[in-house]
């Protein structure tokens, strides 16, 4: 009889005798009955094996797709693989949201970056095991303990929307800061992983976000090994990830996904034993986009053979006809299977793990909070301080400007989960300097003509109050009945409740209404509506908005708003937004009410509107007035820069940049309040860089504080205050102008980032100011001469030659032998150096670091006279001190 758990057997192939199938079935039966997956003594590989060949054709393509169904005949749970923590668990509710990756890289910090990641891996635990508990049958997307992340793509071009989630434009940081993050997230058992990390997306992949899933890259042999490939190569062959995933884009005409690198580089050179997932729909673009496969079984198995095992999306449902066609074999799909059951074992998920105790009040703890912080403050970059008026006076009267002052979306970035408990930027500063000493007015919008969330400042309780906000009533049901739960004001109406509730509620079982009036500056046209995100093919929210009791906002009159943002990813959500021209006739008190519904799985979050332009220009100005001087929180959001948006406001398509310059609208403001004459300090909040020339020329003082997570408005107060002294470094170059760049489209790396850009530039990568001031002797080198393929170590004396304590970032720069790029960085380290002290930073060197890439792509230690350069940035652009090396005969490395 056939166990009810093993899959139905096959028939013998032709001449089998019966003896032999007597004999097969003899054997087969003890091994199925003792059910070797269960076994936890065994090895993973072999408990994998045992439990595929359980499968049904049917149920192998159904595992191979980002979300699995359970299979309860083995026990097998539901389990959704498509799961991100690029800055924190994102998208699964509560989490602690720290700096945007490419903030996290500005630290230039490998310890803190891997602590952030230990952090993000316990919070995903906690998350999982109380998903378990709401279900126990298993995890949908976002819920489980597999991560794909970190986007170790090269930030090669400052125009890419998606360059916020990397790691800066230098192979070498990118990979250093790659490796700590996967260290962090797989922890350091390797027979049980803590998560599995995926570094993404493998090849060549950086834009532009428009022509993502059909544009080809023919990459010089040059550019694919010395650019493109090294960080990944740390990834799977030094960090040892256990997971990677393909890019939407072609490789010398070949879909990524279905590229022979992804068996040639990967599994044969470097002997990668993990599983390789798509990126979402990229199987399906096979047929839609490059056209290469007429329909999902030639593209599922074109896939499968070149070696990607997981499909985002659900093309793999086509693999059973694949088969029958003959367009590949059921062993073959067993190859990608065992390694994703293999995965599973290895993440404790078949028998359950120490992980599984991990609380959910592991999220956003005390500790991870106070990381969050640390995180926020060290990414910080001084670009500018023109006669010290960094750090302001603790005295000082401070007008706080700016669309950025007051925005959630700048301190979340992209790919992020749900505060626990926000404080804007402004409210940091009131904190900081004092309530009476700050005076607020947005000011502007980020952009003309796109919709903002209304400012405090216009929103008030009642008519005769001076208490600005909104009253919200919340109550524990959908019906608004009883006695509400919670009442409290909410200054401003703009919240992320994705997969969570206010304290004390529960999700998708809550009720809110906002009552009070809104004070429009000048009368005039304005367009008002309710920011509404919602899952694909899903009801829209439950809002409805009056204005003196007339409705003006509903599900019902909810339509597509042109040129507004998705926020959400890879076609999967949609943004419906209203435009509702309401004209006010003049400036009296307007009755406002809204009533939101949270039953489904929406992110309805923000009452919003668009003025007449320059409307909230004047109120800054009147503020700069009485101030000693102005903070300007200005920049751009994750609304216009990011992954395959639709956006296409002056300046922006579709997620990337046109231009590096600060949208008219907020330079308009800027402009205004130095009229004034007082000093004017502006914080960017980017994920991509600011080159304003009026900005540069104008600003007394410029910060970079990046989507800074939870704890951005406190650190940027700490920061402006002095509590803390800068220490952010540039993990890319800041160029004059977009007409410095070669056409975006171009992959060649030849006048791209640092290494290759032989121009002048606004700040070079590796800037970054300080409150203090630092010497550095010459290097000490373990060795003047030096055999090739030996390691080297370089000891960096440096002192702080200042009066405050502060973190220095120690930078080490190669210049070798006929190199076709300027001296490289080939280490770094972060340290605390106390005023006065002296400390001494040790680097190793590897042959790797000293090797430099021929024409044809190969790699080689080179005979030669190599210099040595230490300080606190690039020479040319900083002090820095040198030391020589004479390296010995030659040495090839291996890919």
């Amino acid at each position: 009889m056939q166990p009810t758990d093993r899959a139905p057997s096959r028939p013998p192939p032709p001449g089998a005798s019966v003896m032999a199938l007597l004999l097969a079935l003899a054997f087969a039966a003890p091994v199925a009955m003792a059910q070797a997956y269960r076994d936890a003594s065994l090895a993973p590989d072999v408990r994998a094996r045992d439990l595929v060949a359980r499968m049904t054709l049917q149920e192998k393509a159904e595992q191979m797709q980002s979300g699995a169904p359970a299979i309860e005949r083995l026990g097998l749970k539901r389990y959704g693989w498509w799961n991100e923590v690029l800055h924190g668990v994102a998208r699964a509710g509560n989490a602690t949201v720290f700096p945007q990756a490419i903030g996290l890289a500005a630290t230039w910090d490998t310890k803190l970056m891997e602590q952030t990641a230990d952090a993000i891996a316990l919070e995903g635990r906690a998350n999982y095991n109380a998903a378990l508990r709401r279900d126990p049958k298993g995890t949908n997307r976002y819920f489980g303990v597999n991560y794909w992340t970190p986007n170790i793509n090269i930030f090669r071009d400052p125009r890419w929307g998606r360059g916020q989630e990397t790691y800066g434009e230098d192979p070498h940081l990118t990979g250093q800061l790659g490796m700590a993050f996967i260290r962090g997230i797989q922890g350091t058992d390797p027979k049980l992983y803590k998560g599995v990390a995926t570094p993404k997306h493998f090849v060549v992949h950086s834009g532009p976000e428009p022509l993502r899933h059909s544009f080809n890259v023919n990459v010089a042999p040059f550019d694919l090994e010395d650019t493109y490939m090294p960080a990944f190569r740390n990834a799977i062959v030094d960090a040892h990830a256990y997971s990677l995933m393909c890019a939407y884009n072609a490789v010398d005409g070949v879909p990524m996904c279905a590229n022979p690198l992804l068996e040639t580089r990967l599994r044969k050179d470097w002997s990668f034993k993990g599983f390789v997932v798509s990126d979402c729909d990229s199987v399906r673009d096979l047929i839609t986009d490059f056209k290469t496969s007429p329909d999902r079984a030639h593209a599922s198995a074109t896939a499968v053979k070149a070696g990607t095992d997981l499909v985002c999306g659900t093309t793999y449902l086509g693999l059973p006809e694949a088969v029958k066609q003959g367009l590949i074999t059921e062993a073959e799909i067993d190859r990608s299977l065992l390694r994703l059951m293999e995965a599973r074992i290895r993440m404790g998920l078949l028998d359950g793990s120490a992980h599984d105790a991990v609380p959910y009040e592991a999220i956003n703890s005390p500790q991870h909070r106070a990381l969050a912080l640390q995180a926020a403050e060290e990414a910080i970059v001084l670009l500018k301080n023109r006669r010290n008026v960094l750090p302001l006076q603790a005295t000082s009267k401070i007008a706080v400007i700016g669309p950025n002052a007051a925005l959630l979306q700048t301190l979340e970035g992209n790919y992020n989960g749900a505060m626990v408990n926000v404080e804007l930027p402004v409210d940091s500063l009131r904190k900081a300097f004092g309530a009476a000493r700050v005076q607020y007015a947005a000011g502007a919008p980020l952009i003309d003509g796109m919709r903002t969330p209304i400012p405090e400042t216009y929103l008030k309780v009642a008519a005769d109050s001076a208490q600005h906000g909104l009253k919200g009533e919340y109550y524990d049901n959908l019906e608004f009945a009883g006695t509400p739960k919670m009442t409290r004001v909410d200054p401003v109406i703009n919240f992320n409740f994705e997969h969570t509730a206010p304290a004390g509620f529960t999700p998708k079982q809550f009720s809110i209404r906002w009552s009070g009036v809104i004070v429009p500056p000048k009368a005039g046209k304005y367009e008002l509506g309710f920011r509404m995100v919602v899952p694909k093919d899903r009801p829209l929210p439950n809002i409805k908005v009056w204005i003196d009791d007339q409705l003006v906002v509903t599900p019902e009159l909810a339509g597509i708003g042109a040129g507004n943002a998705a926020v959400c990813s890879a076609g999967n959500c949609q943004q419906k937004m209203n435009r509702i021209e309401f004209t006010f006739d003049d400036t009296k008190p307007r009755r406002v009410r809204i009533d939101y519904v949270r039953s489904e799985d929406d992110r309805a979050s923000a009452l919003e509107w668009v003025t007449p332009q320059d409307v909230l220009i004047e109120p800054a100005v009147a503020a700069a007035r009485s101030s000693d001087a102005v903070v300007a929180l200005v920049g751009l959001s994750p609304d216009l820069e990011g992954e395959s948006m639709k956006v296409d406001y002056p300046g922006f398509r579709g997620g990337d940049r046109i231009t590096l310059a600060l949208p008219d609208a907020q330079r308009r403001l800027l402009q205004a309040v130095k009229a004034t004459g007082k000093p004017l300090v502006v914080v960017y909040l980017t994920g991509g860089p600011i080159s304003d020339p009026w900005v540069e020329a104008n600003a007394d003082a410029i910060v970079q504080a990046w989507y800074p997570g939870e704890a951005g408005g406190a650190a940027i107060a700490r920061v402006l205050k002095g509590d803390v002294s800068p220490a952010g470094r540039l993990p890319y170059t800041i160029h004059r102008s977009e007409a410095d760049l070669p056409a975006f489209t171009d992959y060649t790396m030849t006048g791209r980032t640092y290494r290759y850009f032989d121009g002048p530039v606004l700040y070079p990568f590796g800037h970054g100011l300080g409150y203090t001031s630092f010497r550095y002797a010459a290097p000490s080198l373990s060795a003047q001469r030096l055999k090739a393929g030996d390691a080297l170590q370089a000891t960096v004396t440096v002192k702080n030659t200042g009066r405050r304590d502060s973190d220095e970032v120690v930078q080490l720069y190669f210049g070798k032998p006929g190199d076709r790029s300027k001296p490289v960085l080939a280490g770094f380290r972060r340290v605390h150096v106390k005023a006065g002290a002296t400390e001494q930073v040790t680097l190793e060197l590897d042959a790797r670091t000293l090797s430099q890439v021929d024409a044809e792509g190969n790699r080689k230690v080179r005979a030669g006279a190599y210099t040595v350069y230490a300080g606190g940035g690039q020479p040319k652009h900083a002090q820095v001190t040198q030391a020589t090396l004479q390296v010995d005969g030659e040495l090839a490395l291996p890919k």
